[in-house]
């Protein structure tokens, strides 16, 4: 597949956007601690929400261990790593939560589509947490309010990013301009957003699969009931399967034979 001309000059303006930023810094230094310890804070926060705040939910929930179910996981995790989308990954977590879980597909089949496309929770708290250095970096003071409306800016942002890499950064200029600041500042962040972005799409990923299992604890009953009623469903069928063939088998054998209709 030829690569067009936009792809070509995308680095190039993409460096001069970057380069931009770093002449009009007072204190290169200055900045590249604060972007450090941004990172660090994205880092934390994504692991706490990925090893802390889903697991004990899952447990809260369902009474099970979620280390276990999420070592069924490991494949989708390193897919979601390494390719930075959830929608790419998709197909990877289908098979770990059916194959080597053993969710059920009526499940999975409606509760992942659903979660990759609006279930972006690492997405929101990245976003948040950038939208607050921004407003650090430009000696913003936020106030309470305000930190909310990034909150919830955040939160229904993610909803509307898509799951292809570096999305958040599309819908990050909503958050900047819900609370006045400047969204040319996007491209401090862009630096190391690469590798930011695969680890909320693990976040994303991880958040999607422990949903789904949730989701199949809450509704362990009623797929009970709709296999058994599947089960008499066959059962019925094939009893009339079998009605219907001794009819048949009878209607055959009162038919007149070649020597009765001579008579």
């Amino acid at each position: 597949m030829p690569i067009s001309m936009d792809e070509r000059y995308a680095p190039i303006g993409l460096l001069f956007l970057i380069a931009g930023k770093i002449v009009e810094m007072e204190d290169m230094t200055v900045v590249g601690g604060q972007l450090g310890m941004y990172t660090i804070t994205v880092i934390v926060g994504l692991l706490f929400h990925a090893l802390i705040v889903l697991p004990l939910l899952y447990f809260f929930i369902t009474h099970k261990n979620p280390f276990v179910f999420m070592g069924g996981l490991l494949q989708a995790l390193v897919t979601a790593l390494g390719t930075s989308s959830s929608s790419a990954t998709l197909p990877i977590t289908f098979r770990c939560l059916e194959d080597k879980i053993g969710l059920d597909k009526r499940i999975t089949r409606f509760v992942l589509p659903v979660g990759a496309t609006i279930n972006m929770d690492g997405t929101a708290l990245y976003e948040a947490l950038a939208a607050i250095f921004i407003a650090q970096v430009n000696n913003f003071e936020l106030n309470f309010g305000q930190i909310i409306t990034i909150s919830i800016t955040a939160t229904a942002a993610s909803i509307g990013a898509a799951g292809i890499p570096q999305a958040g950064l599309v819908t990050m200029v909503i958050v900047l301009t819900s609370v006045g600041l400047p969204t040319d500042d996007i491209t401090l962040i862009i630096a190391v957003d690469w590798f930011l972005d695969r680890l909320r799409t693990t976040t994303n990923v991880l958040g999607d699969s422990l949903g789904a299992g949730i989701v199949q604890h809450l509704s362990r009953h009623e797929l009970q009931k709709m296999d058994a009623e599947g089960c008499n469903s066959v059962i019925e069928e094939n009893e009339m399967k079998k009605s219907y063939q001794l009819i048949c088998q009878d209607n055959d054998n009162e038919k007149p034979t070649d020597s009765e209709t001579k008579m």
